[in-house]
């Protein structure tokens, strides 16, 4: 039964019609089909109803492939008080640079993926699980000529930290074209930053608001508005919820608001049920993991799961968390070993021979020389499981500092760490030029929740640190970063016990199960997380098909790069193959496809 309690219709400027808020509405779902906790109670609170049609439509915001290849950002009239459509349009843009490879000749739109115009309408929410502290937001997009004989949702979660966009070049591309509704989560990170100094966050509908006077879609447990500056709480990092833990849940809620949208869109063909609508699942990197996560829930309210290079915890892998200390540190100087060249173009400072100092200084290589402490930083890398391949792709990593970015946000999730609590002292911040910490401004501010990826650094928010000896100034701090896997105190076992919550079960046994992933993933290393998730599925006698896709790596907007280009593909393309193959199965009854290792030849030839 579905209850509204209260509505409000308000006129938005920008936006093509009204706009609904509805305070709180429960949803209540009974069948003995659902899950094994039995009957699932979601509150969804701050509901919002909005229209999409000629020059903003759901899929590219009116954008279409040319405005989305457009290297600026789409601007804001008023740089401190955009509109809700700019902030939507720019959030879509930004989202879309992030997860495909747009580039002119690379085949978007042309040999796979589609940016066609779908008019709809787009239902967005806050949801907690139950324990929360912090909720995380749905939406769901339905498209005006959504297929009522079909009665169809593709369900997935933002890929990496994102906000609530994070995964519409991955699911709202392949499922609104088809006259599917499409669900999303942020899965309790996304980019609703708090300014700490000014006391202000974000609300529903992705402006700025001060706390106490909006719903904000994270306030974090900490006082605001000291006269110093104290920087920017990141609900990932923040939270204290450890959102990862419950990925699969945050999936389950966003399909259930689907259910609740569309009885809302369609009230001549509702109720809308699990028995009665196909829910398909799929995600990329963490939003793969979330969706295996999703698989494990029991009940058939799921008919089928595409996950593409998750990021997923399974027994014989090796952890998020471990794995990304480990190259934080040695990865810079094993980078420049020449068994490895000739690397990337791109990854330029990704190598360091100040590193190699360092590491032998801290006793974490050995040699007489600096090379022999090069050959042993990429011999330690070999022998924990790293490819050569996944170290020249993860070079950009290195170079980009993404690693560090990582860990520091990580380890303060697994920890159930609050602002000012970070146990190797890091934060975020605006930074001045020499990386002092400073309070933001109304037009930085602005641009958060749309240009945001969820991990700082980005969107003007920096990491804060205390820096140790040149030439390597954040060694200090990544040692302790590694510390809190491989030491102890209570720290240490606090941030394992974190990562202990996430730790993947097979899937629920008769449910299709595709894993799609590049062979050279340098991020999401393959031999750390699918291959051992596959191996442990398939022990338990689950449905789990396994693609292996030669010469791709994580990122396919990467692709935009000249070398990157040259020498990778995107994955994109068989990850959309996957969910064609799945839903003619579903369709049918055809086949689901066999595992294979798909042999590909990069754009550049030969490698």
């Amino acid at each position: 039964m579905n209850t509204p309690t209260l509505a409000l219709v308000a006129r938005a400027s920008g936006l093509a019609a009204a706009l609904t808020l509805v305070a709180c509405t429960t949803s209540t779902r009974s069948s003995d089909q659902e899950m094994s906790m039995a009957a699932i109670t979601t509150a969804f609170s701050a509901e919002l109803e909005t229209f999409h049609h000629d020059d903003d439509d759901l899929l590219t915001a009116g954008l279409g492939l040319d405005g989305l290849r457009v290297m600026a950002p789409p601007a804001f009239a008023d740089a401190a008080r955009p509109t809700l459509s700019e902030l939507r349009r720019r959030a879509i843009w930004s989202n879309w640079r992030g997860i495909a490879d747009l580039v002119p000749g690379g085949g978007y739109g042309d040999l796979y993926g589609s940016t066609a115009d779908v008019p709809g309408r787009e239902f967005s929410a806050f949801a907690r699980i139950d324990g929360a502290r912090q909720p995380h937001r749905l939406l769901v997009q339905v498209p005006d000529d959504f297929d009522t004989g079909k009665r169809c949702v593709v369900v997935t979660a933002s890929s990496g930290s994102r906000g609530i966009y994070g995964a519409i070049a991955v699911a709202g591309a392949w499922g609104l074209p088809k006259g599917c509704a499409v669900a999303y989560t942020d899965k309790g990170a996304g980019t609703d930053y708090f300014d700490l100094d000014a006391g202000k966050g974000i609300a529903a509908d992705g402006t700025v608001a001060t706390a106490g006077e909006a719903a904000l879609a994270f306030a974090p447990d900490a006082p605001a508005g000291e006269a110093t500056a104290r920087g920017v709480a990141v609900k990932h990092a923040h939270s204290q919820d450890n959102p990862e833990a419950d990925w699969g849940l945050h999936v389950r809620q966003a399909a259930e608001f689907a259910l609740h949208a569309l009885d809302k869109a369609r009230p001549g063909e509702a109720p809308f049920t699990f028995d009665n609508t196909r829910i398909i699942a799929v995600g990329i990197s963490n939003g793969g993991g979330a969706v295996l996560r999703a698989a494990e829930l029991e009940g058939d309210w799921l008919d089928a799961v595409v996950a593409g290079e998750p990021n997923i915890d399974a027994e014989g892998g090796r952890s998020l968390y471990d794995y990304t200390t480990e190259a934080a540190l040695l990865m810079p100087c094993a980078l420049l070993d020449q068994t490895l060249a000739p690397l990337p173009a791109a990854a330029g400072s990704a190598a360091s021979l100040g590193r190699c100092s360092r590491l032998r200084m801290a006793g974490l290589v050995e040699g007489d020389d600096a090379a022999a402490w090069v050959v042993d930083a990429h011999r330690r890398l070999n022998a924990s499981g790293w490819s050569d391949e996944a170290l020249k792709a993860g070079a950009l990593s290195s170079g980009f500092d993404l690693w560090r970015a990582i860990a520091v946000t990580y380890a303060s999730a697994y920890g159930r760490y609050g602002v000012g609590q970070h146990p190797c002292g890091f934060g975020f911040a605006v930074l001045n030029e020499p990386f002092s910490p400073r309070a933001s401004s109304d037009a930085e501010r602005a641009t958060w929740w749309a240009d945001g990826s969820g991990i700082p650094p980005g969107a003007g928010v920096g990491i804060v640190e205390m820096p140790t000896a040149v030439p390597d100034p954040t060694f200090g701090g990544l040692q302790c970063l590694r510390a809190l896997w491989t030491g102890e105190g209570d720290a240490a076992h606090r941030v394992r016990a974190g990562v202990a919550e996430v730790r993947a079960a097979p899937p629920r046994a008769g449910l299709p199960v595709v894993v799609v992933h590049g062979t050279d993933d340098g991020l999401v290393p393959m031999a750390f997380s699918s291959q051992p998730y596959v191996a442990m599925a398939k022990a338990a006698g689950r449905d789990v098909r396994f693609w292996q896709v030669r010469n791709a790596q994580h990122f396919d907007a990467f692709l935009g790069l000249p070398d990157y280009a040259a020498r990778y593909l995107p994955l994109l393309p068989y990850v959309y193959e996957a969910l064609d193959r799945v839903e003619a199965h579903l369709d049918n009854g055809a086949p689901l496809p066999a595992d294979a290792v798909i042999e590909t030849t990069p754009r550049g030839g030969s490698r």
